[in-house]
């Protein structure tokens, strides 16, 4: 049982279609109404069927007022860490303080290759996404001196300035299911951000994989605690007794299974994949508080 005691946040998971642009902007605003504390949204640049995320992220910055704003995650070999630095500084400013960032090393290759980025073996991608913090972080830290230069294999900066500062430190959340990437988001993470179905054998997949990120992290002088532990997942709600299975049922149901992944596997952050604003309005008012409410009362026994 693991259990960073970590405040329990929850937040939204939104399609960025292209043939409805308002839709997307619309469940952000859901999102924001029913108190869910972030909004995030897929990055796939090389389909047409798609709006472009960051531009979609901009948008709902300037639409919303309290939301948090994310990739989920963020297509790193399609957007160069240096821009991405600005871009994400800029708007975290322009929104007070609430943006995070979501980060992936690459996966669909033959859709990046077709938008011109390069083909990256595994411990490549893993390589760049490595680089690429060091780039982040460094453009960011206005409080060190000198301009910012890193001479990585993938990513090279030769002099840049450092700045502008963004509002808030940054979150950087690593989309990692295998043991490299593991390895990478204990020793340099904020955060660790896998999808509930992608994992192997559900919820129980989360105790091997918290060890790795915390050996790593120990190994690099971090507290695991220091690594945030986030999760996208889906499910299906109804208004009876559902029907045994893992996020199928009423609300309560669903926020008894999210508090024991909570105190079990230490996850903190909950990301709800839907894109119906009813769903939406459950997870935000009912699933959310009454999550937090059976944790705290855990926690305090």
């Amino acid at each position: 049982m693991t259990d960073y005691g970590h405040a329990l946040w929850f937040g939204s998971f939104i399609t960025p279609v292209a043939d409805r642009p308002q839709g997307p902007v619309e469940l952000a605003l859901t999102s924001e109404r029913a108190g869910l504390d972030l909004v995030s949204f897929q990055d796939h640049p090389y389909r047409s069927a798609f709006q472009d995320t960051w531009t979609l992220m901009s948008y709902v910055a300037a639409r919303t007022e309290r939301i948090r704003i994310s990739g989920n995650v963020l297509n790193l070999p399609l957007r160069p860490p240096a821009v991405l630095a600005r871009a994400a500084a800029s708007l975290d400013r322009l929104s007070g303080g609430r943006v995070e960032l979501g980060i992936g090393a690459g996966a669909f290759w033959d859709g990046i290759i077709a938008m011109g980025g390069r083909r990256l073996e595994p411990g490549q991608a893993v390589q760049a996404l490595e680089e690429a913090v060091g780039v982040l972080r460094g453009l960011w830290a206005t409080e060190e001196s000198g301009p910012v230069r890193i001479e990585g294999e993938f990513y090279t900066v030769t002099g840049a300035k450092r700045g502008p500062a963004p509002a808030h430190r940054i979150p950087i959340h690593l989309g990692a299911y295998k043991p490299r990437m593991l390895r990478l988001t204990g020793r340099i993470a904020d955060g660790w951000l896998p999808s509930l179905g992608f994992l192997p054998e559900g919820p129980a997949s989360l105790a091997a994989m918290n060890e790795q990120i915390d050996e790593a992290a120990s190994a690099a002088g971090r507290e695991p605690a220091a690594v945030s532990r986030l999760l996208n997942l889906s499910g299906r709600f109804t208004s009876g007794a559902g029907g045994g299975g893992l996020l199928e049922g009423r609300s309560d149901d669903w926020a008894e299974q999210i508090a024991d992944i909570a105190l079990q596997y230490g996850i903190s952050g909950f990301i709800l994949a839907s894109d119906e604003p009813a769903d939406l309005n459950l997870f935000g008012q009912e699933v959310a508080p009454r999550a937090r409410e059976l944790v705290q009362s855990e926690r305090v026994t």
